[in-house]
């Protein structure tokens, strides 16, 4: 099913009817596809294996919406299983964004189950986006862990890097965490000089993206090269370069924050409008 923006509204709690709406079905961080489908309906669900968990994420047309997590699932010819990364620009904005609060979700409520505190076993609120402990009392709720994503130009060019972990080839924009204490701006300035040495002003926000791997929330901007010359960061940087916006590496693909701040860059070059941020 596609085109499900503006149908699909979050939600949270215990109280509906778990044999009707549509399920997303989940294992081991892959959801199943099914006559290339990604959300199935409760009874086709059944078939595909045990259910471990299952969690409310809202309302798709006013019909509940639920993650159904299998312990084991069945043999069923047909069923191919797709990582979340698999599917970044396979599947439209909209259904990446409900998969991906899915995700974050699974993880959250999986690393959730005993508290922090006391040790004893938590359970889901019905009132809120929560896991409360029965013997203690403490709460715990969906964290995001906040970071920036930074595309540094210096006129025509840009500067980009890959990690030790990118496939050859594969180059992308920097992004770090921000700390605490930190303000956006700070950490970008930070990451920045840690991780290829140079300093940068001129620092533009333009959007954000949720991006569930598994928590994250990206800060997108732009910042202009002012002085320094690139000294990769060991152990988080393999390489780096400057390239003309006409002679790119492999970048990432549509879909992503990084590439959106490469295409934004590139319209304004060109005189253009900018590009949609996606979801």
């Amino acid at each position: 099913m596609s085109g499900i923006r503006n149908r699909f509204v979050p939600a949270n709690g215990s109280d509906f009817d778990a044999s009707t709406g549509w399920v997303v079905v989940y294992h081991q961080q892959s959801f199943a596809m099914y006559d290339g489908q990604l959300l199935h309906e409760p009874d086709m669900a059944r078939f595909m294996g045990d259910v471990e968990t299952r969690l409310l994420l809202g309302y798709l047309d006013g019909k509940p919406c639920q993650l159904v997590r299998l312990s084991v699932p069945a043999e069923l010819p047909g069923v191919s299983w797709h990582g979340l990364r698999g599917l970044i620009g396979q599947v439209d904005d909209a259904t990446f964004r409900l998969l991906g609060l899915a995700q974050q979700l699974d993880a959250w409520h999986d690393s959730h189950r005993f508290c922090g505190r006391c040790g004893q076993g938590m359970q889901p609120r019905g009132d809120e986006r929560a896991m409360e402990c029965m013997h203690c009392g403490l709460r715990q709720y969906p964290k995001l862990a906040p970071c920036i994503i930074v595309l540094i130009t210096r006129g025509e060019e840009v500067l980009l890097a890959r990690s030790p972990h990118f496939r050859p080839g594969f180059f992308s924009t920097l992004a770090g965490f921000i700390e605490p204490g930190e303000s956006a701006e700070e950490c970008l300035h930070r990451e920045v000089q840690e991780e290829v040495g140079v300093t940068v002003d001129n620092l533009e926000y333009l959007g954000s993206q949720n991006w569930p791997f598994p928590n994250s929330l990206m800060l997108g901007f732009h910042a202009r090269y002012v002085s320094g010359d690139i000294v990769p960061q060991p152990g988080e940087i393999e390489e780096a370069n400057w390239y003309h916006v006409d002679e790119l590496p492999g970048i990432p693909p549509r879909g992503t924050i990084s590439r959106w701040l490469i295409d934004c860059h590139l319209s304004r070059l060109r005189g253009l409008p900018l590009p949609p941020i996606p979801a």
